[in-house]
């Protein structure tokens, strides 16, 4: 008989090796990454919008695991029906019945896009993406989807051919016969259209990477676009579903948007169990399985598992008791308000823009002599390194999580916990003007870190 298994031992026997253990069996680059940017800190436990290091000092999340803790971390309800699946000992995964628990949370997803239908659960984003890319070839009978420039729809096989990033791409063709076109491109996507080979449109409604939205009106002509030549609309919302923009999906605030086929994850799981859902219709569903002989044509071993559904059910109940989307969208309002009124006073600040609780903060060229040259120089080694330098005091000297939103970008996405108020909000204003102001100022300590960046970037030439 084996000795029981203590988790907390081992953890308190072996937790401080995490970054050791990543060196020598996982990404080696990640902590070295995170030592050259100076966030090699360890977290000891997360509760909501924060988290507590060793010390015990609190942090404030903006980052919310790239979207995945819509309700901050261990919120109550979801834990607790997890204890209760848990505890329920149900017969899962037996692969020959119809639980329960897959059909309530598709009811419920349903719900908010009633044009949609069916739903298949898998256990990402990526496989999201995955299956709606299967399911618009097969059901239209077409090779080819458009994407767009700078897309991020995730880093399997068939979701990276429709990557707008050619440094996630690069080594690792060949990929499928997609194409990109601009964000915003009718006249792109129509003369891909006339081809009469495209099977459908995949689109992230605001992207993450920079969080650019796009343009006013866009979407619903690409709709009918699409549909005039058979082919089918794709939104990728896995990051900005569930409430993330001040509506349940980013599609709805384009008056008679109603996609085809919508990917959703992240926020669906609580932060707990991985989970992914592709909604679509009757038809489209009705296709790919049409007779038994295809009843597993497309499936996932864990997808639908009961761990999953449980915490899907949970933050949905959470989302609408709660008044998640509205706080969203009111909160982020204030946000980006905030933000936005410091544009004139920063001249290293460009643009603050996004909808709801995804926002963008640009830095751009400065005008000042003194100012300008520091610019350039950081923009010889490596675009992208002042917001970097931005983000390093955030969290060093005020306890505030953060990232850029993409390789190569002076921008900074805050994608926060969807339960942060005013409180959060009021912390992170002060903290980034007194991050803008000693930069302006000319702070030692951040231009000197950015000379460590500079020497980085160049040393990895």
């Amino acid at each position: 008989m084996s000795k029981d298994f203590d988790l907390g031992r081992l953890l308190a026997e072996r937790g401080g090796e995490r970054y050791e253990l990543h060196t020598r069996h996982l990404n080696h680059q990640l902590p070295r990454m995170l030592r050259t940017i100076g966030f090699d800190k360890v977290y000891e436990r997360g509760e909501g919008a924060y988290f507590w290091d060793a010390d015990g000092n609190d942090h404030l999340d903006m980052l919310a695991g790239f979207g995945v803790m819509g309700l901050g971390r261990h919120h109550p309800v979801v834990r607790k029906a997890l204890h209760d699946v848990l505890d329920a000992s149900l017969a899962d995964l037996t692969r020959f019945d119809c639980p329960p628990l897959p059909g309530l949370l598709a009811e419920k997803l349903l719900a908010h896009s009633p044009h949609l239908d069916r739903v298949f659960f898998g256990n990402s984003g990526t496989e999201a993406v995955e299956t709606a890319l299967k399911f618009a070839r097969y059901a239209t009978g077409r090779p080819r989807i458009v994407y767009c420039t700078h897309a991020f729809h995730g880093l399997t096989t068939g979701s990276l051919s429709v990557n707008g990033e050619a440094g996630f791409r690069d080594g690792f063709a060949p990929l499928l016969p997609d194409t990109a076109i601009e964000l915003g491109d009718l006249g792109a996507l129509e003369r891909e259209l006339k081809r009469g080979d495209v099977a459908g449109f995949v689109v992230e409604p605001i992207q993450g990477k920079g969080v650019h939205e796009a343009p006013p009106g866009f979407l619903s002509a690409a709709q009918e676009l699409l549909h005039r030549h058979n082919a089918l609309l794709i939104a990728d919302e896995v990051q900005t579903g569930l409430g993330r923009t001040g509506d349940f999906f980013a599609y709805q605030h384009e008056e008679g948007v109603e996609p085809d086929l919508v990917c959703v994850a992240k926020a669906l799981s609580g932060g707990y169990v991985p989970v992914g859902a592709t909604l679509g219709k009757d038809w489209i569903f009705k296709k790919v399985y049409s007779s038994m002989d295809r009843v597993l044509v497309h499936s996932a071993s864990f997808g639908s598992n009961a761990q999953a559904m449980a915490a899907g059910l949970a933050v949905l109940s959470v989302i609408e008791d709660e008044q998640i989307v509205a706080n969203a969208r009111i909160t982020g309002e204030l946000l980006r308000t905030r933000l936005a009124a410091l544009v004139e006073r920063y001249e290293l600040l460009q643009d603050v823009r996004g909808r709801g609780l995804m926002i963008g903060i640009e830095f751009g060229r400065p005008s000042s002599l003194k100012l300008r040259s520091r610019w350039t120089v950081l923009q010889a080694a490596r675009k992208g390194l002042f917001a970097q330098m931005v983000v390093v005091p955030l969290l060093q000297k005020h306890r505030i999580l953060t990232q850029v939103s993409g390789d190569h970008l002076e921008v900074i996405k805050l994608i926060p916990p969807l339960i942060i108020g005013e409180a959060e909000v009021e912390r992170f204003v002060q903290a980034f003007t007194a991050v803008m102001d000693d930069a302006h100022g000319g702070s030692g300590l951040m231009w000197d870190f950015g000379r460590t960046l500079v020497k980085q970037a160049v040393a990895n030439r």
